[in-house]
């Protein structure tokens, strides 16, 4: 069980770095990406196959699945920079499905659906038993690193601007930001974010495969941000805990009914996660933790 359990919060800490990137991206900047499967997916394949064909060491292979994610990131919103909402969503998610059908094609350097196997976790032969136990320790620590990071962002005037791009790019273009480099930089950030999440879920789980890299991990994301509230890190974190306790509870639960087929009971569980959500929605719309307004400070009238 411990193992289990280990094994769980480490998946719940690699959610919550994508959920992160999601509110760096979609929460800050107002950019609604549906693609978040295929930087999960570059991050994932950059650092294994770095590690594995290259030799490279692991903390390179992981910084390298996030420099590749994040210039994708940037070169999907400097080709879309005329576009926005739907449309923008609609490139976001084709961009996702060509990564995983060029995993699946060339099978020279992906192996296709076959996947990649034998990558290497970090210590995990000289750690053996404890290698779960010092992985979750590790993912933890970036994903308290990328909250930090998110977290100052959101402070800064760095933050300040992104949000008033996110209310009305026109008029943040007007008073002088220039947009479209704020949003190449927010999305350059979200989608590094997402890079190193997939780096960490390969060297974690030591095989990938394009049928891994799914629209549903994009969904789940949303859903966890949403729900611990789109705007905040916080909430990020928060919403990737809840929809990971969702997940793996409801395995159990519909395990104790009778008579339902393994197929019924994931069905079932998705239904069960998707009812709870609504239902948390409807009782706090913008999410546990919503959006904090600070009011504009009062101007000193009194006479000089």
């Amino acid at each position: 069980m411990p193992s289990y359990l280990a094994f769980i919060a480490t998946f719940a800490g690699i959610y919550a770095l994508l959920a992160l990137s999601l509110i760096t991206v979609w929460g800050q900047a107002g950019m609604v990406n549906l693609g978040l499967a295929g930087f999960f997916a570059l991050g994932a394949y950059s650092s294994a196959l770095l590690t594995i064909k290259a030799g490279w060491p692991i903390a390179l292979g992981w910084l390298a699945a996030i420099a590749v994610a994040g210039l994708a990131g940037g070169i999907v919103t400097w080709a879309t920079r005329s576009m926005r909402g739907d449309y923008l969503a609609i490139v976001t998610l084709g961009f996702a499905e060509a990564v995983r059908l060029v995993a699946v094609n060339e099978t020279w350097l992906t192996r296709g659906s076959d996947g990649v196997s034998g990558i290497q976790g970090p210590f995990k032969t000289a750690l053996g038993d404890g290698f779960n136990v010092f992985y979750l320790g590790l993912t933890w620590a970036l994903v308290l690193t990328a909250w930090l990071i998110v977290r100052r962002l959101c402070a800064s005037p760095f933050g300040r601007v992104l949000r008033a791009i996110r209310d009305d790019d026109e008029v943040a273009g007007v008073a002088g930001k220039p947009v479209l480099r704020f949003k190449l930089q927010a999305f350059a950030l979200g989608a590094g974010f997402a890079g190193l999440a997939g780096a960490l879920y390969a060297h974690f789980t030591s095989y990938i495969a394009p049928d891994l890299f799914t629209p549903l991990i994009t969904i789940y994301i949303f859903l966890a941000a949403t729900a611990g509230g789109y705007t905040r890190p916080a909430g990020a974190v928060i919403g990737a805990l809840l929809v990971m306790s969702f997940l793996e509870g409801t395995r159990f639960v519909a395990g104790w009914i009778p008579g339902v087929s393994a197929l019924q009971t994931s069905a079932l569980r998705e239904f069960v996660i998707a009812i709870a959500l609504i239902v948390i929605l409807q009782i706090r719309p913008d999410g546990l933790l919503p959006e904090r307004i600070r009011a504009a400070p009062r101007a000193d009238r009194s006479p000089t």
